[in-house]
């Protein structure tokens, strides 16, 4: 090859290169999506485990929304008051009264206390118990099956397996709500992190079936009811429910709970 075909070869290379990398800067200053300065700035303060424990798809879903207007300053579980006050900083506004909260799982039916039906051999996993007799080897229909699913999906290692029971390390606890998405019991919620009693069990039977399952379940005898002075329980569907708002967590309701069954 003459050396004018290889200095036209490289010419033309050359020439095309130019020409994509100025088409390129051209198109991508035109068709840039601008972003707000403010969602970045959020962003990086934004704690960054991507749990979902705010609704959106990650901290960029939240940060976005944020800036949009369209959630709250205090919209991270994870990050609390600190995090809360740093986002309300770069929007301009106010952080308002912010409520920790943590899990709680509404069982005490551990090995020792809850009755079982037979000895289970198996996949060892809470969903599962669906398609196993009787919806798992506990006599108790309401109760925690102690397989570990919300252990597995806690990210924060906050979700531990204790005599048979899921039970919620409440300092590790981010109130991200996996663990109550993955529950086929739905015996996990949110409760105020300050908030000290509260009633473990959902049996809804009546006190009798209630006993021949469990040693600790609630047998709706309403004694819990009766001495509240705050009115703030109530004996629905054969089960003890506490009002966090009207609580002031002066303790009769478990010095008098037979069962106790309220922690």
């Amino acid at each position: 090859m003459s050396i004018s075909g290889i200095l036209i070869a490289a010419a033309i290379v050359g020439g095309t290169g130019l020409f994509i990398g100025v088409f390129l800067g051209v198109a991508g200053k035109k068709f840039a999506v601008e972003v707000d300065e403010r969602e970045e700035a959020i962003l990086g303060v934004l704690p960054g485990n991507n749990c979902g424990g705010c609704g959106f798809a990650g901290c960029s879903g939240l940060a976005a929304a944020i800036a949009r207007g369209e959630a709250e300053v205090g919209g991270c579980p994870v990050g609390g008051t600190p995090v809360a006050e740093k986002v309300a900083a770069i929007m301009g506004q106010e952080v308002g009264e912010q409520v920790r909260q943590t899990a709680f799982v509404k069982c005490a039916g551990d090995c020792n206390k809850a009755k079982t039906d037979y000895e289970y051999t198996g996949v060892e996993d809470c969903v599962m118990m669906s398609f196993v007799q009787n919806g798992g080897p506990k006599s108790c229909n309401y109760g925690c099956l102690g397989y570990g699913t919300c252990v597995k999906a806690c990210p924060f290692d906050a979700v531990h397996i204790i005599d048979g029971v899921a039970v919620v390390d409440q300092e590790a606890c981010k109130a991200c709500g996996k663990c109550i998405a993955v529950c086929p019991k739905h015996l996990i919620e949110l409760v105020p992190y300050e908030q000290k009693h509260r009633v473990r069990c959902v049996n809804q039977e009546k006190g009798k079936m209630v006993i021949s399952a469990c040693e600790v379940g609630c047998i709706a005898c309403r004694m819990c009811e009766r001495v509240c002075e705050a009115g703030a329980i109530t004996v629905e569907d054969n089960i003890a429910h506490i009002n966090y708002d009207l609580c002031t967590n002066c303790g009769k309701c478990a010095e008098k709970c037979p069962k106790k069954i309220i922690q």
